[in-house]
C-alpha cells in the first residue's frame, strides 16, 4: 500500500510534468505567433542597454523587498488598531481601511508625491514611492489577516479561556496559528499584486524596473524584445513569492 509520502512525491512529479507540457505548448505556440508575424528580432539591440535595464530590475526587487516588510508590518498593526478598547483608534483605523481600499493606487502615489512630501520637504522619489506601496497594500493585508483572525471558532477561544490562557496566550497559542495557515493565499496574492504595482512608480519619475525598459523602447521601437524581458524579470520576483507561500502551507498544514 502506498504510503502518504510515496503519494506526495507522485503528486509533484505528476504536477512538474504537466507544467513541463504546459511550459512547452505555451512556448510553442508563440514561436508559431511570432513566425507568422515574421517580427524582426534585434536582441543585440536590447543588450546596448542591459545595464539601464538591469539597474531598473535591481531596484525594483529593493523595492519590493522594503514594501513587503513594511507592509506586513502595518497590517499587522492596523488589525491591533482594529480590536483596541479606544474607539478613536478603532474608528480612524477602519476608515483609513475603506479610504485606501476605495481609491486607486496611481492617485495615491501621485498625491503622496506631489502634495504629501512637498509639505514635509521630501523629494526622496524612491522612498516616496515604498511608503505609498506599503500604505496601500496594509490596508488589504489588514483585512485578510481579520478574516482569518474572525475565523477562528469562538469556541476555541472560549475553552482556551476555560484553562486559564490570558488574551495574548490566546492569540499566540490559538488564534495566529489557524489563521496564519488560512491567510497564506490571500497575503501571497497581495504581495504579488504588490511586487507588479511597483511599476506605477514611474510616474513619479522612479527609474524602476518598467521605467528602464520604457526608456529602452523610446530609444530603439522595439516593443517585444523588451516586453519578453520584463515578464522575465517579474516573474524572478513574484514566484519565490508563490513558492515560499506553497512551503508555508504545506508546513502549517494539519488534520482539522
Amino acid at each position: 500500500m502506498a504510503t502518504v509520502d510515496d503519494r506526495s512525491k507522485k503528486k509533484t512529479v505528476l504536477n512538474l510534468v504537466a507544467g513541463a507540457i504546459l511550459l512547452i505548448a505555451l512556448t510553442g505556440f508563440f514561436v508559431f505567433a511570432f513566425a507568422r508575424l515574421r517580427y524582426n528580432w534585434e536582441w543585440d539591440r536590447l543588450w546596448e542597454y542591459r545595464n539601464a535595464v538591469l539597474k531598473g530590475w535591481g531596484l525594483t526587487v529593493l523595492i519590493s523587498i522594503c514594501a513587503l516588510v513594511l507592509s506586513v508590518v502595518l497590517g499587522f498593526l492596523l488589525v491591533v488598531a482594529q480590536r483596541c478598547g479606544i474607539a478613536v483608534i478603532r474608528i480612524a483605523s477602519k476608515t483609513y481601511v475603506e479610504a485606501i481600499r476605495g481609491t486607486p493606487l496611481l492617485v495615491q502615489i501621485l498625491i503622496a508625491y506631489y502634495v504629501v512630501a512637498p509639505v514635509f520637504l521630501f523629494n526622496n522619489k524612491t522612498f516616496v514611492g515604498i511608503l505609498a506601496l506599503a500604505l496601500f497594500s496594509a490596508a488589504y493585508l489588514a483585512e485578510i489577516f481579520r478574516g482569518g483572525i474572525d475565523s477562528v471558532a469562538k469556541t476555541q477561544v472560549d475553552a482556551a479561556r476555560a484553562v486559564g490562557f490570558v488574551p495574548h496566550q490566546i492569540y499566540r497559542y490559538v488564534i495566529i496559528p489557524q489563521a496564519m495557515r488560512r491567510v497564506l493565499p490571500g497575503v501571497a496574492g497581495e504581495l504579488v499584486n504588490l511586487i507588479k504595482n511597483s511599476s506605477l512608480l514611474m510616474v513619479i519619475g522612479v527609474e524602476e524596473f518598467t521605467h528602464s525598459t520604457y526608456g529602452f523602447f523610446s530609444a530603439t521601437y522595439k516593443g517585444f524584445e523588451g516586453f519578453l524581458i520584463m515578464g522575465v524579470g517579474y516573474l524572478l520576483l513574484t514566484l519565490p513569492v508563490t513558492y515560499l507561500t506553497y512551503y508555508l502551507e504545506k508546513k502549517f498544514r494539519y488534520e482539522s
